[in-house]
């Protein structure tokens, strides 16, 4: 009797032990539409031979994520835009621009606003990985040369800026910055697992987390995540405006993020940034003799997926 009570309990603790596990992943459904509301701002502070320059840029937008196929190995959506707006603050003055504005003479803002509601495809595995995205880059090629009224020079001078931030790559390393935050196996509330990212909006950097699953509640899930950011490649020059600049930066960034639990989709986030090093323009006729930038820059970012 006393080893059958044994075994039983052994038997009933194995269960036990095994039923927590839990499959961390996201769950979405055919035909579903999930949303995903994100708010950036960052403080960029900037020591030029000795003056100090600080910038603000805020940076608002809606997404929308249907999914057409579900398979083994994750989905295949089509995304979208619902809105767009970003705005800074500069020494000089304010800009902003919106996809909601109806100005005719601000032509950036009509240019966000012709990409709403326009499908682009993307494929994310169930661990939130975005293994393919496509057409983006040709929407905002269209929704630039629509308008007339500017020259090629200007034309390419926008979608450079545009790409840097909402083209192919970079929203590839954007989307997956808040959804690829899930391990490749069953985990225990307080296990960990690390995720690597790139990210290419302005410059190239390699984005290593480590995450825990940190609380289990009725309806949701709680991962905290701690992570190292850093220049992918120091020696690579970049155009930016006209000029060729490369970046010497690295930081830390601190993330918490409720998931509900059925779909896997973020219900709300919290991400804080900080960064540290210096962009070096490189000799030219506009900058003789080049120009080394010492800079910081602070983000604080929200996700909303209610």
């Amino acid at each position: 009797m006393k080893k059958l009570f044994t075994l039983l309990f052994l038997l009933t603790f194995s269960v036990s032990a095994f039923a927590q596990k839990s499959g961390l992943s996201l769950n979405l459904q055919k035909d579903q539409v999930y949303k995903q509301t994100t708010t950036s701002s960052s403080t960029i502070v900037q020591d030029i031979n000795g003056q100090k320059l600080n910038m603000v840029m805020t940076m608002n937008g809606t997404m929308s994520y249907r999914v057409k196929a579900v398979n083994a190995n994750g989905f295949n959506m089509e995304a979208s835009f619902d809105n767009l707006s970003m705005a800074m603050q500069l020494p000089q003055g304010a800009v902003e621009f919106s996809s909601e504005k109806n100005d005719p003479n601000d032509v950036f803002s009509r240019i966000l606003g012709s990409m709403k509601n326009k499908p682009f495809r993307l494929v994310m595995s169930k661990s939130g990985k975005v293994t393919e995205i496509q057409d983006i880059d040709a929407l905002w090629g269209t929704a630039i040369n629509q308008f007339s009224e500017l020259s090629e020079a200007e034309k390419a001078q926008i979608q450079e800026q545009i790409m840097k931030s909402y083209g192919e790559a970079a929203m590839k390393g954007s989307i997956e910055s808040a959804t690829a935050i899930y391990p490749e196996k069953l985990v225990n509330k307080g296990d960990k697992w690390t995720v690597s990212t790139k990210l290419e909006a302005g410059m190239a950097a390699d984005l290593t987390t480590d995450f825990q699953y940190a609380e289990n509640n009725a309806d949701h899930a709680l991962i905290k995540g701690n992570a190292t950011i850093a220049t992918a490649n120091k020696d690579a020059y970049i155009e930016t405006n006209g000029m060729p600049m490369k970046y010497n930066m690295a930081g830390s960034q601190v993330s918490e993020i409720k998931v509900d639990k059925k779909t896997g989709w973020i219900l709300e986030a919290t991400i804080n940034q900080n960064m540290k090093g210096d962009a070096h323009i490189k000799d030219n006729p506009q900058v003789p003799g080049g120009l080394t930038i010492p800079m910081t820059v602070a983000t604080e970012m929200t996700i909303s997926g209610k």
